[in-house]
């Protein structure tokens, strides 16, 4: 083989090689240094949680987890005896303060206005026979007959004998007009306190049947058959699935303008399908959030912001906890 042979062999080796790098320096900078830039979100759902007033003991759960309620289903029911006898303490105690009340009203019983009205006629009996005592004793006194002091023993028992027929008389008054307004509004005040205490522990009885104020589906429950809650305890808590958003922590440099209103492209990996969602809600996420520190480059901090959006469609199957992805 010549020198010229060999070295045009040279030549187009270094050739080949410099070929192969430009190459791969040109897949490089349009593919590696061009990655996408995504934000990853996750879904989520409102929920309530379902709890009582009262205290008691779980005695039946009527859905599982997973089960889709609607409202006024029943949830869950508890024994609560305790409620059960302060119903009974109440209604007794509305009872009475109904009789007092319509005796009250009713005034006194035939019997005793007939026992007032016989002392009142007892006295005005007396009373009379004492006035004539009187009216003749005073005669035989003007005649020079009887003493002063017959005269004044007269006199004096036939008052004693009017006032008692006065006495009589306002028994039987009091005993036909009954009790007074003021007796009544009293006793009806009563009667209205003990009827609030009733109701008040009908509300609690209603409390021990739960029953489903949304419809939704079951997530989570709490305690088991058998066991007791306090008051105020969750029993289980309903996902609401109508109300249901995405939420994103975005840098603030990769907001780009975003604001409430907008609406952006969000990737479903759980479908393989992209959806259109409208923001909502737009927050700071605060200084304990995570964040991004460039004072050392001489540049600035950004923050993170949560973002949240809604669907503006509905999508079925959509489920809390699926990833969504923002492709920047």
């Amino acid at each position: 083989m010549s020198a010229k042979t060999q070295h045009n062999n040279i030549l187009l080796a270094v050739l080949g090689f410099v070929s192969v790098v430009v190459i791969v320096g040109l897949i490089g900078f349009f593919l590696l240094d061009r990655d996408t830039e995504t934000i990853q979100g996750e879904v989520e759902v409102s929920e309530y949680r379902v709890s009582s007033k009262v205290p008691g003991r779980i005695l039946e759960l009527r859905v599982k987890e997973g089960d889709f309620v609607h409202v006024g289903d029943t949830l869950a029911i508890l024994d609560a005896p305790e409620v059960r006898a302060k119903k009974t303490q109440a209604q007794s105690a509305e009872d009475a303060a109904a009789a007092l009340s319509d005796m009250a009203e009713a005034g006194a019983r035939k019997e005793q206005i007939a026992g007032a009205y016989e002392l009142w006629q007892q006295a005005k009996a007396g009373a009379e026979v004492a006035k004539k005592t009187y009216d003749r004793v005073q005669r035989l006194f003007d005649e020079g007959v009887m003493t002063a002091q017959k005269r004044d023993e007269a006199l004096a028992s036939y008052k004693a004998l009017e006032a008692q027929e006065k006495a009589a008389k306002s028994q039987y008054d009091m005993a036909v007009n009954g009790a007074r307004q003021q007796e009544k509004r009293a006793a009806q005040a009563q009667v209205n306190r003990a009827r609030g205490a009733v109701q008040e522990v009908q509300s609690y009885i209603r409390e021990t049947v739960q029953i489903a104020t949304i419809e939704g589906e079951v997530s989570n429950i709490y305690p088991k058959v058998g066991e007791l809650i306090g008051t105020g305890s969750p029993i289980m808590s309903i996902s609401i699935m109508k109300d249901m958003w995405g939420t994103f922590n975005v840098r603030e440099d990769q907001l780009k303008g975003l604001k409430v209103g907008d609406t952006f492209t969000a990737y479903s990996p759980a479908f393989n399908q992209d959806l259109t969602m409208k923001v909502f809600y737009i927050k700071d996420e605060g200084s304990f959030a995570v964040w991004k520190a460039t004072k050392a480059n001489g540049q600035y901090d950004l923050k993170t912001f949560e973002v949240k959006a809604r669907p503006e469609k509905p999508f079925e199957g959509l489920r809390p906890g699926m990833s969504l992805i923002i492709k920047k």
